[in-house]
């Protein structure tokens, strides 16, 4: 086992869905799409080693093991905890002794799965928290000591590059720039990208902005006793998020055209989307690939706003985890269709990991192409 970084670019270019447009909005019953988010080249090698990918971010511990499979892959472990590493970080800039015990808690049990699936090449990150905690450094310390994961703290641009990478594939068939954002736990990202064809989309345009989903609750405080209270918050943090994405927003007005397209990767939009279908509990076949009416993640934002926190647990698919973040992540949502008004948003449950996992079995292919024409020029000159 091993944590590579993959190179900028990927030239594996997975297949585009057959379906398009609104393949599968509101209640459908179409069955969900497989699991199509990393797929490696043709020329991969016939060994079908196993691959990891382990995302730390501000809210959660993800990992993903997977098995290159033809032109797909296949899933063979995962494992998510809420770990909530950022929490208390926008006030004292430093991750809490707590917070760090949780995530390293979260990251050994992804050591010992990592062993005993005999991972053949592993990429293990962390995001913004540990970006912007002053004892950042000694965090990832700590964790490559008790745990032997070397985390690497990548930048906004590298974490916009892979969420592309990772989810791109369930963005809607049309012309012209679409938007791919995600909403984490201390950041968001949007990405303006220009696809043609089957091909990983460019990127012409990014910005971060350092308000997720738990940095904005904390800087926006948790006063929600009233009704007048709790609409006043939320109108601060679209304020906020609105401000911050301004410079942006002005520079991918031009790029707008009749038939924007959109698709959001987070807890937001797959919780959102999960009440939109009103769904008893959680489905990823349900919600990854789904297309919903902007219109109905607006209303159902608005509506979760203008509940007391207690309100919001008592929902399914919210519950005592998300009930109270799940505000802060609506009024970013509303913020982004603010900048970009599209009338349908794809959700994908996906993003990180899998750009991770497209990332190293694209390199891993190349590197044994490469030795095979190596042996066999070697060969050629005996």
């Amino acid at each position: 086992m091993a944590d590579m970084t993959p190179p900028e670019s990927s030239r594996a270019a997975p297949r585009k869905p057959r379906a398009s447009g609104n393949r599968r909005e509101g209640r459908s019953s179409a069955p969900a799409p497989r699991d199509r988010s990393a797929a490696p080249p043709r020329n991969a090698p016939l060994q079908r080693n196993s691959y990891a990918a382990i995302d730390l971010g501000t809210n959660n511990c993800r990992l993903l093991i997977a098995r290159p499979s033809g032109e797909n892959f296949t899933v063979i472990d995962a494992f998510s905890r809420v770990v909530r590493l950022g929490e208390g970080l926008a006030q004292t800039g430093r991750l809490s002794d707590e917070a760090m015990d949780r995530a390293v808690g979260a990251l050994k049990i992804c050591a010992d799965k990592l062993k005993r699936r005999n991972v053949h090449l592993a990429r293990s990150v962390a995001t913004e928290a540990c970006r912007r905690a002053s004892n950042g450094a000694e965090f990832i310390e700590r964790v490559r000591r008790e745990t032997g994961i070397a985390l690497n703290v990548i930048s906004a641009g590298e974490e916009a590059r892979l969420a592309v990478l990772g989810c791109h594939i369930l963005l809607e068939d049309g012309e012209g720039p679409a938007v791919i954002f995600d909403i984490g736990g201390g950041s968001t990202e949007l990405v303006l990208i220009e696809q043609r064809g089957g091909a990983v989309p460019s990127i012409v345009d990014w910005q971060s902005v350092p308000w997720g989903v738990v940095s904005l609750t904390e800087t926006c405080g948790h006063d929600e006793a009233t009704p007048a209270s709790r609409a006043a918050r939320y109108a601060e943090m679209r304020r906020r998020v609105a401000e911050s994405f301004a410079g942006f927003a002005e520079r991918i007005a031009p790029a707008q055209t009749p038939d924007l397209r959109l698709l959001g990767t987070s807890g937001t939009v797959t919780t959102l989307a999960s009440v939109h279908l009103d769904l008893p509990q959680y489905d990823r076949r349900a919600v990854d690939g789904l297309i919903v009416p902007a219109a109905s993640m607006r209303a159902i934002s608005a509506s979760l706003s203008t509940k007391s926190p207690e309100e919001r647990r008592q929902l399914p698919c919210i519950g005592n985890e998300r009930a109270d973040l799940v505000v802060a992540g609506c009024a970013i949502l509303e913020a982004i269709l603010d900048i970009w008004p599209a009338e349908r948003l794809g959700v994908a449950d996906r993003g990180i990991r899998e750009g991770i996992l497209r990332s190293l079995m694209s390199a891993d292919s190349d590197g044994e192409t490469a030795r095979a024409a190596l042996r066999q020029t070697r060969r050629a000159e005996r």
